[in-house]
């Protein structure tokens, strides 16, 4: 086994470990702040009758949410077994399985098997991957229209909060690291495929920005 399928594998069971956790912290707070900065500038952008891709999709409550705010139709991608479970599970339960789809494994190695979409989410993703560019560079050729993202804010509090759980997670004997990338590069390469920064929040730990593709808005 090579060293991406490694760290793959532990990230699948570090995430599948807290599928349960993930819904109870829901059940009792609801969506994060950033999360919640997230859907506003993904809806102001408009999503109605719009096709969603959420990379990342985690337990699915992001995506739900903007199914009942007008998009039409979710494709989930999530690395974690667990989590495409739980994601599929919630869909059935709010009466939205038919309107959703989960693909289970690492977007950037299954691109050509998942369906383009109009808004592109990538909730707290880029900075799982240590490869940000081909996780970005291959999401945006799945973009129409809409691309989100949230990312930790590169401040000497989160670089020591990321420290510690990088900490954690190798005396556990954890392949998965979380990461810090740069905001301005990340930036960079989106502009680069033609898109346009159309909303930008930030909370104490987190970067949200939503891009248009300049044809859709004119520029």
């Amino acid at each position: 086994m090579n060293c991406c399928s490694l760290i793959n594998a532990d990230t699948d069971r570090f995430f599948s470990r807290f599928a349960g956790l993930h819904r109870l912290r829901f059940r009792l707070f609801g969506f994060e702040h950033s999360q919640r900065q997230l859907i506003r500038g993904i809806h102001d952008a408009g999503i109605e009758g719009a096709t969603l891709l959420d990379i990342g999709c985690g337990p699915g409550y992001l995506h739900r949410a903007l199914l009942r705010l007008g998009a039409v139709r979710a494709t989930g991608v999530d690395l974690s077994a667990g989590m495409v479970a739980s994601a599929r599970a919630g869909a059935r339960a709010d009466g939205l399985a038919e309107r959703t789809d989960y693909r289970q494994g690492d977007f950037t190695q299954m691109t050509n098997e998942v369906p383009a979409a109009d808004l592109v989410v990538l909730d707290k993703v880029i900075c799982c991957y240590p490869d940000w560019e081909a996780l970005v560079e291959r999401s945006l050729l799945k973009t129409r229209r809409l691309y989100a993202f949230t990312i930790p804010r590169d401040r000497t509090l989160t670089r020591a909060g990321l420290k510690a759980v990088r900490w954690g997670l190798r005396g556990a004997g954890c392949c998965y690291q979380p990461f810090i990338h740069d905001a301005a590069r990340i930036e960079a390469c989106i502009l680069a495929g033609g898109f346009h920064r159309t909303y930008e929040a930030r909370t104490p730990a987190w970067l949200t920005r939503v891009y248009t593709r300049v044809e859709a808005v004119g520029v």
